[in-house]
């Protein structure tokens, strides 16, 4: 095996192995969300994409994505259009004001989760959500409320970082603060790391404290804050489950990936979404997103003692971005792969069992310059095992644009490590 310098080397004298990359299929549509890295055709029309949408994995095709958990992931949308959310007693005034936390040595776990949901709690709001009505005996046009969701507010001047599936396709956005009822701007959104940004009118907003996803621990407090089903302020807990589990979610017209997502028991219920997943001292650590269903259906769906929360590291680095730009980028590869398991490579008599596939790579991108080639098959990115277009994926989303990563590769029956600086997908949009 060898490494290559920072330099880019000269590549190297190779010619296409006797295998033949499966690369003859028809072209995806084009999402323009900036998640596929594959050729794309114009699509002939244009949908909106439903909060409904059931996670599929085999979606992507040649796009790189996440690591797969398990099947029957819906969205954490908060009721279907139409329906009611249930809604709670205001909370008085006085409980927006956020409060320290004060841990003891003596302290029991009751007394712990008590001062977590009092310092947490007023930094959450409910978002309603509306779309125009035309009143049939009237004709005026008029808002009927559709579902629900909730927000976290980032900054004392009112800045709300939230789910872009908790508002999209809403025609207006109420939030809930204490007991003020204020309608709220969409600053941003990005489909493709379902992440939103609100602003409401007004300064002095009790913004929560932010805390880190990168020193989270399995088995460690975390508690869930929002409005399930509409039941503002609502407090559950739990502890991590598991760190670094991924997810893709097709759409009508967009695909969303999920990486790094944190998983917990502390139940998440349709309404969580957009809401908070703090630690011990009350901080932020995660967005609450996505809920495993028994049935795997939105209508159906309630807890089942697995949710997942975007990081926050991830979550406020893109919000960032939004209320700077309106828009966020993200770090990208310029390759299209396909999984590699057993039955592929004995099919085409490949020279490894396990890994991603690179059937094209984009002209003058970052894996060309890196010196990576068509056929040639990816089995580590930074001495991490890829196994799947997911893990290639994953890998590639949890660095910044800029960063340099190491990639080991098989061409032919040789092994080689290349390093590739991740570009923009800004440039590709």
């Amino acid at each position: 095996m060898t490494h290559e310098t920072n330099d880019v080397p000269p590549a190297p004298q190779w010619t296409e192995p006797a295998y033949p990359p499966p690369v003859d299929e028809p072209l995806p549509v084009c999402d323009y969300t900036g998640e596929s890295e594959a050729p794309c055709e114009e699509p002939t029309t244009v949908k909106r994409w439903s909060g409904a949408a059931v996670i599929t994995a085999a979606a992507l095709g040649a796009t790189v994505g996440g690591l797969l958990v398990a099947a029957g992931l819906v969205w954490a949308l908060g009721l279907l259009p139409g329906a009611k959310p249930l809604r709670s007693v205001p909370a008085p005034a006085t409980a927006v004001k956020a409060q320290n936390i004060t841990i003891s040595p003596t302290s029991q776990p009751g007394d712990v989760a008590e001062a977590v949901a009092s310092k947490a709690v007023p930094s959450v709001v409910n978002v309603t959500v509306e779309q125009e009505q035309t009143d049939q005996f009237t004709g005026k046009t008029v808002y009927q409320e559709v579902g629900n969701g909730s927000g976290i507010l980032i900054r004392s001047d009112g800045y709300i970082l939230t789910n872009n599936h908790v508002v999209d396709g809403a025609d207006r956005v109420v939030v809930t603060v204490g007991v003020d009822d204020k309608t709220a701007r969409v600053v941003g959104v990005d489909t493709s790391t379902d992440l939103a940004v609100l602003k409401i009118d007004g300064s002095g907003y009790p913004a929560i404290g932010l805390g880190s996803s990168k020193d989270l621990k399995v088995g460690q407090f975390v508690m869930a804050v929002g409005s399930p089903f509409g039941l503002e302020k609502t407090v559950t807990s739990g502890i991590i489950s598991a760190l670094q589990r991924s997810e893709q979610v097709q759409g009508a017209n967009d695909i969303t990936t999920y990486t790094n997502l944190i998983q917990t028991d502390a139940a998440i219920n349709p309404g969580n979404s957009g809401g908070a997943l703090v630690d011990a001292r009350g901080r932020l650590v995660g967005v609450n997103t996505l809920i495993q269903s028994p049935s795997g259906g939105v209508g159906a769906a309630q807890s089942a003692g697995i949710g997942f929360a975007i990081p926050v590291d991830f979550a406020v680095d893109i919000a960032n971005q939004l209320i700077k730009s309106g828009k966020a980028s993200h770090p990208f590869m310029g390759v299209s792969t396909q999984t590699v398991d057993e039955a592929l490579a004995v099919q085409y008599g490949l020279p490894v069992k396990s890994g991603a596939l690179v059937a094209f790579v984009q002209p003058g991108g970052p894996a060309a310059a890196g010196g990576i080639k068509r056929g040639d098959i990816i089995v580590k990115i930074d001495a991490i095992p890829v196994g799947s277009v997911e893990d290639v994926f994953a890998a590639t989303r949890q660095h910044k644009i800029g960063d340099r990563v190491s990639v080991e590769l098989v061409r032919s029956d040789s092994s080689l490590t290349v390093d590739v600086t991740l570009g923009s997908d800004a440039s590709r949009k």
